[in-house]
């Protein structure tokens, strides 16, 4: 099952003068869009927009119900974000394991040097260059 965190936040009041938009309701939209671009490109993801009531207070003694526009974003947690992304980026199929397989034979080593039947001396590390 996967859990989601959520984040409400308070949609745009007021609409911000875009070049290209004529209308009141083009400049809106560009608004709302830049908020949810931006909660986008911090993975969250737009689930739905919200009127509710908030009773807020009003003078010393009385209070007044308000309606607020909010916009619900959502995204998984952190323990099925990292399972989401390894299902977009899996990791490599583990390699078979070689412990059964035969050792490859030496003569058929196209690069190994050719050896001097006179040389008698072991193969030890040289310690110059530390080669064998």
């Amino acid at each position: 099952m996967t859990g989601y965190e959520y984040k409400v936040v308070p949609a745009p009041r007021k609409a911000r003068k875009v070049k290209g938009a004529k209308t009141p309701e083009a400049r809106f939209a560009y608004a709302l869009q830049e908020v949810m671009n931006e909660h986008a490109a911090l993975g969250w993801e737009f689930q739905r927009a919200e009127t509710l009531p908030c009773d807020e207070r009003q003078g010393l003694t009385s209070s007044q119900t308000v309606f607020r526009d909010l916009l619900v974003f959502r995204r998984p947690r952190d323990a099925q974000r990292t399972e989401a992304q390894e299902d977009v980026h899996p990791e490599p199929a583990e390699l078979p394991d070689t412990a059964d397989t035969p050792e490859p034979d030496p003569e058929d080593n196209i690069t190994a040097p050719a050896t001097d039947d006179t040389d008698t001396t072991p193969d030890t590390p040289d310690r110059d260059t530390g080669r064998t």
